[in-house]
C-alpha cells in the first residue's frame, strides 16, 4: 500500500455509468470537493454490445470526465466488479513477526481458488498488534479482470495509483460512515449493492467481511418486461424507470414478479449460507445501494423475505459536501456513491482495508517517476552551483580590471620570453644535428599511419547506430549530445560502450607479450628520452635509454633492438587495451555473446573484432590472436567508488542527506561509498546524461546502512565497468632487425 494523500479521486466504472468522488482530509473530517456522475450512451452489459463498442463507450465516458475535473493532479483509485474475486479471513498459526509475509504467501497459496501466476493478490493484517490470535485477510482477483479495467485508463492517459475490489470499498464505508452498526463480531450488517448485471452482498462485523456475488441486477428486471411486451431492452429499461406513473403499472410490475422472487430467493440462499457457516453472528440490518435500489418495491420485497430491516440511506453520515457544490444533486445520487466513497476513503488511508491490488509491473513504474522530484533537486542544485561560478567569474574580472601591478608584470614576463626566444634562434644554426639525431629516434614510427587505422578498426566495431540499428535513435542523439533524447531511453536498456581509456602499443612477438604496459608508461619513457637527447647526454645515453626500455617491454626489447634474435617464427602486432563503462543490464552480451557467430545482427565487440576480414574484407591487415587466458583478458563489475578505474564517469558533489531534515524516514537515500566534506557527498554521473551511474547504497529508517546475507552494504547498482585487453596480428608489418644483423649497431 503506497503512502495515504491528502487527497484522491476514487472511480466506479459501472455498466450503466461512471461514479466519481473527489474526497480531501482535513484532519479526522472528510469532505467532498467534487463529485461526478456520468451515465454511458447505453448500457454496456446488453447482449447486442460488442466488445469494440463496449470499449469505446467507456472511452467517451472517461474522456467526458477528464474535460469536466481536474484529475491529473491528485492519486486515483478505481474499483474492480467483484466477479472472479476473492477474499477470505484465517488465523495463522503462532509465528514470529518477521515470518508473517511467508506463512501468509503459504496460506494465500492454499486458499485462493487459482493458479497464483493468474492473480493479484495482497492481504491485510485484521488483528490488533496485542491480540495473540493472528487474523488476516487474504485478497485476490484474475488478473485478466485488473488488466481490462487499467486498460480503459491507460488508454486516456489516467494513471492509476490503487486498485480495490467493490465489496472491500463498500466494508470500508460501512466502518467509517456507520460504525455502530459494526461494533461487534457477533452483530452483522449486510450491505446489498444492486448493480445493472450483478448484485454483491457484504456481510460486515467488526473484525472480518464476508462477499458473494449473485449474477442478477437490475438488467434482469428490464429482460422480463422486453420479452413480456415484446420491447427493444432501450424501452424496456425506460418503461422500468416509468412503471409506478404508468397506467399499465399492474401489468409492469406482474411481468417483473418472478425475478422479484428468483432475485430475493439467491439473496436468501446466500444470507442462509453465511448464518450455516457462522452460528454466532447474527444478521441485524441491511443497507441497500447501488442504482438498481431505484426499482420500486424491491427492498420492501427483500424486507418481507429476509425479515430484517433494510435501509436506504438518504445521506452519508460522515462525509461533508464542500461550499459551491449542488447538495441536492449529490443525495439524488448517494446511493450509487457507496463503492467511491469506500475507495476515497482507503486512498486517504483512513480505511480498514489498505489491500492495493495494482498490478506489479504499473506499481513499479510510479515508484521510479516518484524519483522524479529528487531529479528535479539535482538539476537545480547544479543551476545554483553554475550561478555562482558566473558570479565569481565577474568578480574575478572587476579583479583584474583593479590590478594594474598584475599588468606590468604580465609585460615583464612577456619581455622574458621574447628574450628566450632569440636564444632559442641562437641553436637554428646546429639544425641539421638535432634533425639527424631526430630522424634516427623516429625511424621507428616509418608507419605511424597505422596506429590511426587501427583506432578506426577497432572504434567501428563497437556498438554504434550502424552495429545496433534497433537503437540508432539512441547513438544519433548521444554524438549530437541531445541528454533528454538519450533520457527517453531506460538506462539499463541502453546498449553502449562507453570508452574511458584506448591503449595500444607494438609487439613483435605477440606469442611473449604481456598484457599490463599502459600508454602512460611508454609516455614517461618517451619523455625520458626526449630530456637526454635534448640535454646533450652523449655518454651513456644509449645505455640510460636502454635501461629505462627494458624496464618497460623487458626481453623484449633486447631481442627487437640489441640481443640475439630468435630462431622460431614470430607473430608481429598490436597489444589492445579498452577502459570504459556501459548503461547496459547485460554487458556479457554486449562483449563477447555465445553462440551467435551465425548471426551478425547479434554479434558484440569482440564477435567483431574475431571477424574484421568478414566485415572488412580480406584485404584487412588485422586479425584477432587468441581468445586463450595469455593473450585475451576480459574484465567488468559494478561500479563502485573505490574499486571503479581511474577516468571512468564524472564527479558531482550533491548534497549531504543524512543531514538534511528533510530526508524520508524509510527507503534509499542518494548517497555514495565516495567521499563526504562540507560540500556534501562526491559520485559519478554520465557527462552527458548526469544520471548517476555509481553504485548508491540503501539505508534503513534509522539511517544505516542495509547490509545483505554477507554482512556487506546492500547496494542499488548502475552502470558496469569493464577492461578488454586482446592481441591483434598485423599482416603487412616490417620486418624488425637485429643488432646483429643491422651494421654499426
Amino acid at each position: 500500500m503506497a503512502a495515504a494523500s491528502d487527497a484522491i479521486w476514487a472511480v466506479d466504472l459501472g455498466n450503466t455509468s461512471l461514479k466519481a468522488l473527489h474526497l480531501v482530509a482535513v484532519g479526522d473530517v472528510v469532505q467532498v470537493v467534487g463529485f461526478d456522475h456520468i451515465p454511458h450512451g447505453k448500457s454496456l452489459s446488453g447482449s447486442r454490445i460488442s466488445a469494440a463498442e463496449r470499449d469505446e463507450l467507456i472511452a467517451i465516458t472517461l474522456r467526458q470526465f477528464v474535460q469536466r475535473n481536474e484529475v491529473s493532479y491528485d492519486p486515483l483509485i478505481v474499483s474492480v466488479p467483484s466477479q472472479n474475486s476473492f477474499a477470505r479471513f484465517v488465523t495463522l498459526p503462532p509465528v514470529e513477526q518477521k515470518r508473517l509475509p511467508e506463512i501468509v504467501k503459504f496460506e494465500a497459496a492454499q486458499q485462493i481458488p487459482f493458479d497464483m501466476s493468474e492473480v493479484q493478490w495482497d492481504f491485510q493484517m485484521m488483528s490488533e498488534p496485542d491480540n495473540p490470535e493472528q487474523k488476516v485477510g487474504i485478497f485476490a482477483i484474475k488478473n485478466e479482470v485488473v488488466e481490462a479495467e487499467m486498460e480503459h485508463f491507460e488508454r486516456e492517459d489516467l494513471q492509476v495509483s490503487y486498485v480495490q475490489i467493490a465489496p472491500m470499498a463498500l466494508y470500508n464505508y460501512l466502518l467509517f460512515d456507520r460504525p455502530e452498526l459494526v461494533g461487534s463480531d457477533t452483530r452483522a450488517t449486510v450491505i446489498v449493492n444492486v448493480g445493472a448485471e450483478s448484485t454483491d452482498l457484504v456481510v460486515c462485523t467488526k473484525s472480518a467481511v464476508w462477499q458473494r456475488c449473485i449474477l442478477m441486477g437490475g438488467n434482469a428486471f428490464t429482460q422480463a418486461i422486453a420479452e413480456t411486451f415484446r420491447l427493444s431492452p432501450e424501452k424496456a429499461e425506460k418503461l422500468k424507470r416509468t412503471a409506478p406513473v404508468s397506467k399499465y403499472a399492474r401489468q409492469i410490475f406482474q411481468a417483473m414478479r418472478p425475478v422479484f422472487t428468483d432475485w430475493a430467493a439467491e439473496v436468501q440462499r446466500s444470507l442462509g449460507f453465511y448464518t450455516s457457516s457462522n452460528p454466532d453472528v447474527k444478521l441485524t440490518r441491511v443497507i441497500a445501494m447501488g442504482g438498481g435500489t431505484r426499482l420500486r418495491g424491491l427492498l420492501k420485497y427483500l424486507g418481507q423475505t429476509l425479515q430484517i430491516p433494510v435501509e436506504k440511506p438518504e445521506a452519508f453520515k460522515k462525509l461533508m459536501i464542500a461550499q459551491g457544490l449542488s447538495s441536492a444533486k449529490f443525495h439524488e445520487n448517494v446511493t450509487d456513491f457507496g463503492v467511491v466513497y469506500g475507495l476515497g476513503l482507503q486512498g486517504l488511508g483512513m480505511a480498514r482495508i489498505e489491500s492495493n491490488l495494482l498490478p506489479t509491473s504499473v506499481a513499479r513504474s510510479m515508484a521510479w517517476a516518484n524519483k522524479t522530484k529528487y531529479f528535479v533537486g539535482a538539476a537545480i542544485m547544479l543551476l545554483i552551483v553554475s550561478l555562482m561560478c558566473l558570479a565569481r567569474v565577474g568578480l574575478d574580472r572587476v579583479s583584474y580590471a583593479r590590478n594594474d601591478s598584475t599588468r606590468a608584470l604580465t609585460k615583464r614576463v612577456v619581455a622574458q620570453a621574447e628574450a628566450a626566444q632569440e636564444v632559442k634562434s641562437e641553436f637554428q644554426t646546429q639544425k641539421a644535428e638535432y634533425q639527424a639525431k631526430l630522424e634516427a629516434q623516429f625511424s621507428h614510427f616509418k608507419h605511424r599511419e597505422v596506429v590511426p587505422g587501427l583506432y578506426d578498426t577497432i572504434l567501428a566495431a563497437l556498438p554504434n547506430a550502424q552495429n545496433t540499428p534497433d537503437q540508432q535513435d539512441l547513438f544519433l542523439a548521444y554524438d549530437r549530445g541531445d541528454a533528454a533524447a538519450v533520457r527517453t531511453i531506460p538506462r539499463p536498456k541502453r546498449k553502449q560502450l562507453i570508452v574511458t581509456n584506448f591503449a595500444v602499443y607494438f609487439s613483435d612477438d605477440l606469442a611473449t607479450a604481456q598484457f599490463g604496459q599502459t600508454a602512460t608508461m611508454r609516455k614517461d619513457a618517451i619523455m625520458r628520452e626526449t630530456q637526454l637527447a635534448a640535454e646533450g647526454d652523449s655518454s651513456g645515453y644509449g645505455d640510460s635509454i636502454a635501461a629505462e626500455m627494458m624496464a618497460i617491454y623487458g626481453d623484449r626489447y633486447m631481442m627487437q633492438f640489441g640481443g640475439a634474435s630468435a630462431e622460431k617464427e614470430k607473430d608481429p602486432g598490436f597489444i589492445v587495451s579498452v577502459v570504459g563503462y556501459s548503461p547496459y543490464e547485460n554487458i556479457g552480451a554486449l562483449i563477447d555473446p555465445p553462440g551467435v557467430r551465425d548471426n551478425p545482427a547479434k554479434w558484440g565487440f569482440v564477435t567483431r573484432i574475431a571477424n574484421l576480414k568478414q566485415i572488412l574484407g580480406p584485404d584487412c591487415p588485422f586479425e584477432l590472436y587468441s581468445k586463450e587466458a595469455d593473450h585475451f583478458r576480459f574484465e567488468h563489475s559494478t561500479i563502485e567508488w573505490e574499486t571503479v578505474p581511474v577516468g571512468i564517469g564524472q564527479v558531482e558533489v550533491i548534497p549531504d542527506p543524512l543531514s538534511s531534515p528533510s530526508r524520508p524516514a524509510a527507503g534509499r537515500v542518494p548517497t555514495t561509498l565516495g567521499a563526504t566534506g562540507p560540500q556534501g557527498i562526491e559520485i559519478l554521473v554520465d557527462p552527458i546524461t548526469r544520471e548517476r551511474i555509481d553504485a548508491e547504497p540503501v539505508y534503513d529508517a534509522e539511517g544505516k546502512p542495509k547490509l545483505d546475507l554477507l554482512r556487506k552494504p546492500l547496494l542499488v547498482k548502475h552502470d558496469s565497468w569493464f577492461q578488454l585487453d586482446f592481441k591483434l596480428k598485423w599482416a603487412h608489418a616490417p620486418e624488425i632487425k637485429s643488432a646483429a644483423s643491422t651494421p654499426g649497431r
